[in-house]
């Protein structure tokens, strides 16, 4: 595991400095060029939190990850270079779910001159971090809110374009073996998201970058374009070039294209379940 490496991987050539300019461009490099990605849960692979077998599968063999990866390897580097970061257990849609959620989804805390969340995790969520504190942020043309509830916990209110409007967690250490549950119920479980359905995600300097299943989603300040892929070989292309996974899907097409029927017939929003 080797820092440098990392810094080619999200193609950043600046200083490893512990400082807020470090954090920011690290965060933002790192959901340019790493997509969000659930390609392994789709083909059963087993994943899990070991921080070796994430650095190898983002780092040297050039794939993305879900939050647990995506957080844990961004924590990892931060760490590396000096910064104080605590990990905690985020609730993805514990607005509407309850308490359950808690621990299925992985944030960063980095501490500097004040609290940091870190969030490269989600998909469509942060651009960059922001401070642990009340109010409302505005990056580029998405805008987000972070709110302190009554009953102690954090929520960020999500950029309303994505799927996801709002995630809560609590200021404090997560418990390792809370996560490496929800981790395994999220790969496991039937009745999980990330079995029914194949999801890619990437920031684009103008826009988000969304994949549910054969819909191709791009969206920028106050455009949406939409169009579904029905080819395997177009699809395969699309996805090395707009998310950088040289993989082949063929595997996994027909569980794509069954999901996609699926959805149409229900005349539902693919991600919206």
């Amino acid at each position: 595991m080797n820092l440098q490496d990392y810094f080619s991987r999200i193609h950043y050539s600046g200083p490893a400095a512990v400082d807020v300019a470090t954090l920011r461009e690290i965060h933002h490099q790192h959901l340019l060029h790493i997509p969000y990605e659930n390609l392994d849960v789709q083909l059963g692979h087993p994943v899990d939190l070991n921080i070796e077998r994430i650095y190898d599968k983002i780092v040297e063999r050039q794939r993305g990850g879900w939050c647990y990866e995506m957080n844990g390897l961004l924590g990892w580097a931060l760490e590396t270079i000096g910064f104080k970061v605590t990990r905690m257990a985020g609730a993805v849609m514990r607005a509407v779910q309850g308490d359950v959620q808690i621990g299925n989804h992985l944030v960063l805390e980095v501490m500097l001159d004040e609290p940091y969340l870190a969030d490269v995790g989600l998909g469509d969520g942060l651009r960059e971090p922001i401070p642990l504190r009340e109010g409302s942020y505005q990056q580029e043309f998405l805008p987000y809110r972070l709110e302190l509830l009554q009953d102690g916990y954090w929520r960020l209110h999500n950029q309303p374009g994505s799927n996801v409007s709002s995630f809560d967690f609590k200021q404090e250490p997560a418990s390792e073996q809370l996560l490496a549950e929800k981790c395994q119920w999220l790969q496991t479980a039937e009745e999980s998201p990330f079995k029914k359905l194949f999801v890619a995600y990437r920031f684009s300097p103008q826009n988000i970058l969304v994949q549910l299943g054969k819909t191709f989603i791009k969206f920028d300040d106050g455009r949406t374009i939409k169009a579904d892929i029905h080819d395997l070989s177009a699809f395969n292309s699309h996805m090395a070039k707009t998310f950088g996974l040289n993989e082949d899907f063929g595997e996994l097409w027909p569980s794509i294209v069954a999901a996609h029927e699926r959805f149409v017939k229900s005349d539902k929003q693919p991600g919206s379940d």
